[in-house]
């Protein structure tokens, strides 16, 4: 009985339908009240999301996992984890494996983001699928083929664990409205200059708070005979990404997180003021031949992971380097973290925008619905589960639950309270985008405007025609 019984109910009418319910408890399979197992499994994102209301008093799926309660079964997952983030996946989930008694399947794939749609279409998804790039999900669920996870994961429990913004970006359009699409898992983050700390200080240099204080910083340095930055874009068929990161860092600093969303969706041009002004912004760095390591020209021809190397020189010949976290990789073997290299945050341009971070990173959406495969999802939640991963270095964990003690490093540990202390969070926008204007027309309008091929105003319409075709 849902609602609660009238005043005026008569007592007989009260006895008799106790006398029913007691009857009813001790009938049937001999197991008292209803069942508390979630929903028969689909595939449709309006069915199976229903609560029950009753797992909170028996314990979330995740508490029943390590339990035991559902030892023996099997979670399927797909990913573009190969080689060894593969292994360092399946080292972060074989303590929880090992625990439940639950097989997490990951099939790991080179050519995830084009097989992805064909096994969602085709009705072979995996229970679980890893998205590095939002915006695919974001037309898959269009389809209502992905799960909606508001009411499949304690939301409490999700807004205690993440920055809002996290949460915020994973709430996308399902078939008949917005729904929650995944859980963030693991991130990058991309508002750090890299600098060579040990000559930076015996430069006499301090870091930057302000973006006037690195403007004025990076004047200092061409004053005393270097460019401040090495800037590179070559990347082969991807020339022109690095420089969509600067953009994207700019307008988070220039505008509101709101016109941020717009212009990912396309509802704020490429043309408007507000877009132009970050060009403009970056110009005074990039189109300055004094402030660049080798000249503006140099930029297209420089590939991203060779730019840094006039940083590691004695003495360097560059100074600083805007790109995320992954860039470490292209470091000298010998340079050590700390020591010899360090970051400091992109400086605020405008302080009413407080602190945004821009990031990247890995959300894992939700195909079928079955008990096992939801303790799986919430088990992604807890830091615990990014743990060892985080331990080995080279990812940051969104989750608040991660201790600051895993990571290896200072300059990580730094790097995962900047992510939690931001006053905004927003995934790189060129990622979010739809292929033919984010890997497409951005990137090759960049590359235009740097080589001086084309006008920041001619780009600015090129850029914006992606969204016509």
């Amino acid at each position: 009985m849902r609602k609660a019984a009238k005043s005026k109910m008569s007592l007989v009418m009260v006895l008799l339908l106790s006398f029913v319910m007691v009857l009813s408890a001790c009938g049937g399979s001999g197991e008292a009240g209803p069942t508390t197992e979630p929903p028969a499994p689909s595939n449709n994102s309006n069915e199976g999301n229903k609560d029950t209301g009753t797992d909170a008093a028996e314990g979330s799926p995740l508490e029943k996992a390590l339990k035991g309660e559902y030892k023996g079964t099997k979670v399927t997952m797909y990913g573009p984890f190969v080689d060894v983030d593969q292994k360092k996946f399946e080292e972060s989930i074989k303590d929880f494996e090992e625990k439940s008694g639950i097989d997490i399947q990951y099939e790991g794939s080179k050519e995830f983001e084009a097989t992805i749609n064909v096994r969602v279409d085709g009705g072979n998804a995996p229970d679980i699928a890893d998205f590095p790039q939002p915006g695919l999900l974001a037309s898959i669920a269009k389809t209502g083929k992905v799960i909606d996870l508001t009411s499949v994961l304690d939301q409490d429990k999700l807004k205690g664990n993440y920055n809002q913004s996290w949460l915020d970006m994973s709430m996308m359009d399902g078939k008949d409205g917005k729904i929650m699409t995944g859980i963030w898992n693991r991130s990058n983050v991309k508002s750090l200059v890299w600098y060579p700390k040990k000559q930076f200080e015996e430069a006499g240099y301090k870091v930057p708070e302000t973006w006037d204080e690195m403007m004025q910083l990076t004047e200092q340095i061409a004053k005393d005979g270097d460019p401040a930055w090495a800037i590179g874009i070559e990347s082969g068929a991807a020339t022109g990404w690095p420089a969509t990161d600067w953009i994207e860092n700019i307008m988070l600093r220039t505008t509101t997180p709101e016109n941020y969303d717009k212009w990912v969706k396309g509802e704020l041009p490429f043309t408007s003021p507000e877009v132009k002004n970050a060009f403009d912004i970056m110009s005074k760095i990039w189109m300055n031949p004094d402030y660049v390591y080798g000249g503006n020209k140099s930029i297209v021809t420089t590939s991203f992971g060779d730019a840094v190397k006039p940083m590691f020189e004695h003495p360097p010949k560059a100074w600083f380097n805007l790109l995320g976290n992954f860039i470490t990789s292209f470091f000298p073997e010998t340079a050590k973290v700390d020591e010899d290299y360090d970051w400091f945050y992109l400086p605020p341009i405008d302080e009413q925008y407080g602190k945004p971070v821009l990031v990247a990173g890995d959300i894992y959406a939700m195909f079928n619905d079955r008990p096992e495969v939801r303790a799986v999802m919430e088990f992604f939640t807890t830091g615990e589960s990014i743990k060892t991963w985080v331990q080995s270095g080279g990812v940051i964990a969104p989750m608040n639950d991660a201790s600051l003690d895993w990571y290896s490093s200072e300059s990580d540990k730094r790097m995962a309270q900047l992510v939690q202390d931001a006053t905004t969070l927003r995934f790189d926008g060129s990622d979010l985008m739809p292929g033919k204007v984010g890997a497409g027309t951005f990137w090759k309008g960049m590359t235009d405007y740097v080589s001086g091929t084309a006008t920041m105003d001619e780009v600015l319409e090129q850029i914006q025609s992606g969204w016509k075709n």
